[in-house]
This record gives structure tokens, sequence and C-alpha cells, in this order.
């Protein structure tokens, strides 16, 4: 069969639709909706920075809009629709998927690196750590420390932490629920019924299985993105190889060409007549909406800069005199277009969203073709997109004010202000909607005369 080719922008297309960001905040969360998210994208990664609301909750918002948060959690570990695993980070994931992940757990007994020496020194402490789940049922890393001084000592030597996370690694626990975000394990068998009767894949099915799913969140992937984009098992490129050459052998995965991008490119078979009608899209998504730091989107930050011309780095690491855009920095999507950037944390004490710095990328600034595919945006139709994506954020936060404060460049302080000031939906009733509206464009205008006087120049980038 003769190499396919397709443009650039047919992947980028087909990459945003399996990412559920074809119309992103265009439809409801419901349980179906979010099993067939986790299924697609491959898990929604966990991140323990809450200076807006933590990274799972606004990788759902980005897609659904505002949500019931206890609901989701509900979903997850009453109903056990997803459970948690290591996919790309620490993530949740499919329980559907359960039969692939209990081979990794089971391989990750033989293949893990840097634990042997460790298992050989603390294998009493890691079969106490099961014997008082076993016991006495869910607990976490606090209710071990409380027992400090008990048994022969054992809890003053503090190896619990590591012994909970190679239990659960390996499948002999699972997380049963979280309390104030920390983990509480119990037994698998008893956070997730019937796990112990899954019958695990085999290892070199689950390694196909493994490129399978990362070429299907993507569209189209090459050997880097494959490589970077589901990062656990970190299988050796040998082993990746072997994978991908077997569902290459039995054509379930051909070479195609990707115009405007070098190197080689992987598809599946299936996703070619995909490919080729997200060509034929007139824009690559339509809507706007935030993305987290941790978006599965964002994973591989090397293809994003391919595919949409945006360089983006976490910079939550980074030292604050050395931040550019901000401590929390969310990308900006509109149709199908990363246009920039928000630093943004919210006050829960004082029901406000702080919009700290938003940073327009110099093409939208300047009202230029975007890069890579070249299509240009109606500049005041994205910052009305951006305006209204703020307002459904506020009420997600469950804020009542919104503080815009720098924007570069300038120029398009006024009319975001403007727009923000008209969309005024933070509300979470009509009758609180002019209010808000309102208040929005006090904080606005507040936030402006700031500027103006010289107070918001002490410092370029806000600390977290």
């Amino acid at each position: 069969m003769p190499i396919v080719t397709v443009p650039v922008r047919a992947v980028k297309a087909l990459f945003l639709e399996r990412q559920h960001l074809a119309r992103p905040r265009a439809r409801a969360l419901t349980p179906g909706r979010l099993v067939r998210l986790v299924e697609d994208v491959g898990g929604l990664q966990l991140d323990s920075i809450n200076v807006l609301e933590r990274a799972h909750y606004l990788a759902l918002w980005a897609r659904f809009g505002p949500y019931d948060r206890a609901r989701l959690d509900r979903l997850v570990y009453r109903r056990r629709l997803l459970f948690e695993y290591w996919a790309h980070a620490a993530c949740l994931v499919a329980t559907s998927s359960l039969p692939w992940w209990r081979r990794a757990m089971l391989d990750y007994r033989t293949s893990h690196t840097g634990w042997s020496k460790w298992l050989r020194r603390n294998a009493r402490a890691v079969a106490l750590a099961r014997e008082a789940i076993a016991a006495n049922g869910p607990m976490g890393n606090g209710d071990f420390e409380a027992r400090r001084g008990g048994r022969s000592g054992w809890w003053d030597w503090k190896p619990v932490q590591h012994a909970l996370h190679y239990l659960w690694m390996t499948g002999a626990l699972a997380v049963h629920s979280r309390r104030h975000f920390q983990k509480r394990f119990d037994l698998l068998e008893r956070a997730l019924p019937g796990a112990l009767a899954v019958q695990p894949v085999g290892t070199d099915e689950f390694r196909r299985w493994h490129v399978e799913r990362s070429l299907h969140a993507m569209g189209a992937a090459t050997d880097a993105d494959l490589a970077r984009y589901l990062t656990f098992p970190r299988f050796g490129p040998g082993l990746r190889r072997t994978a991908l050459a077997a569902l290459r052998a039995g054509g379930e995965v051909v070479e195609v060409a990707v115009e405007g991008a070098g190197g080689r490119w992987w598809a599946l078979r299936r996703d070619l007549p995909a490919l080729a009608r997200a060509a034929r899209r007139p824009a690559p998504s339509r809507g706007t909406t935030l993305l987290s730091p941790f978006d599965s989107l964002l994973w591989h930050r090397e293809r994003v800069a391919r595919l949409f011309g945006f360089d983006y780095r976490i910079e939550v690491y980074t030292p604050p005199d050395r931040r550019v855009h901000g401590y929390y920095t969310l990308p900006v999507l509109h149709d199908g277009h990363l246009i920039g950037r928000v630093d943004a944390k919210t006050h829960r004490d004082e029901r406000r969203l702080e919009v700290r710095n938003v940073a327009f990328e110099p093409w939208f600034a300047d009202g230029a073709p975007g890069p890579v595919t070249g299509e240009r945006l109606d500049r005041d139709a994205a910052l009305a997109g951006l305006a209204d994506a703020l307002g459904s954020l506020a009420r997600f936060v469950e804020a009542d004010r919104v503080n815009l404060r720098r924007v570069g460049p300038h120029a398009l302080r006024a009319p975001l202000a403007r727009a923000l000031g008209d969309s005024g939906q933070p509300a979470r009733s009509r009758s609180s909607a002019s209010t808000l509206s309102a208040t929005i464009a006090t904080s606005v205008s507040t936030s402006s005369a700031v500027m103006q006087s010289g107070g918001a120049r002490r410092r370029t980038v806000p600390r977290a």
C-alpha cells in the first residue's frame, strides 16, 4: 500500500477531536462521556497543585464546562468508572482497561527499576503495611504515622510511603478514596470488586495495546510522540519498536507522510478515513477554553510546538524571578489555535478569581496568520471567547468576582476588559448575573487604574 499523505492541519484536527476538544464546553459531563474521554485520551493526570483547581477537575471543565465535583468523585470512588494508576504520570484511567493495566501491575513486580535493593532491606515493612490494611481497611500515610512507636518500632523507620507505593504499583493495593487529596489505600479486591477475577492480557499484547492507545489518542504520531505520550511503563525503544513492527505486520498501523512536518509518522489504518475528514474541516475545532498545565493535549510539549507553533513550559517549578508568564499558566485554545496563556489563582476565602497575567502570542496580537497551518482568526471573536471561558471558569471555582490584571500586549487589555464586563456570567443564578457583570467591570477598571499608576510594575510576574 502506498504511503498516504495528509496535511498537518488534519493531524492537528484529529488530535483535538480525540482529546474531546473539537467543541470545548459545548456538552455537559455525563458518566458515558467521562468514560469515553478517559478511554480516548488514556488518562486524566492527577496533581497536588491547587492554586486554581486540581488538574483533573480542570481537564474536565475544559471539555464540559462547570459540573459537580462531588458527583465526579462518586463516579470515580464509588461507582468505580475510573481508578487511579500510573499512565503518563499518576492518572485516573478507565476501569474498562483493567485487563491491560493488570498486566502492567504484574510485570512491575519483576520489571521495576530501582526497587530491588530497597525490597531486600524492607520486605518486612511491605508485608506489615499490607497486613495492616487487610486488618483495618482503607489507610493512608497519616494513619501509619499515627502508629509510631508501635510494633517493634517499625513505624519509626518511615518506609511506609515507599511500601504503599510499591504495593499500589504491583496491584496488591488500590486507591480506595482520597481525603484532603491524600490517597487512602485498600486491598485491590476490596476497592475494585472482581478485579482479581479479571484475566490480564499477555505482556506482548499489552505492549501492542499501549502503542495502539497512544496512536488512537493522538491521531497520528512520530516515534518520539509514542515514547512521550503514555510514559508508563517505560518501554525501551527496542520493545516499543517491536510492538510497533507487530502492529504494522498485522496491518493495523501504517506509515503516513505529513505535509509540513518532517520525520516518520504512524497512524492506525482505521484512522485514515478520520484523517481525510479532518483535512476537510474549515477549522480544527470550534470554541474557546483554557487547558490545565497537566492536560493530556500538552503531555508531549515538543509535539504541541510542531502542531500548534506554541512553545509551552510549566513554570510552577521555576524560581519566581525566572518565570516568564506566571506560576500556573493555562494555554488558551480558540478555534483550534493556542493563542496565549492565562496565569490565574483562586482566592477561595474571598470568592475571587484573579487573572494575574494574560499573555497573547505575537502572531495573534498582530492579527497575522497562525503558525504551522496559516489560518487567520477573528481577534474580537477570540477575545469574546476568552472572556466567556473566564466567566465559566469563575462559576466553576465558585468565584463571585474576576480581577483582570496584566495583559500583554497592553493594547488588548481594554477590549478584553470590555468583553469580560459584557460576559458577566460567573454567577450561580440568573438573578445575580447583572451584579456579577458590574463586579467584573469594577474589578477590571480598578486593576487598570493600579497599572496606570505604576503599582503593577513592581514585579512583572506575581508570586504564587
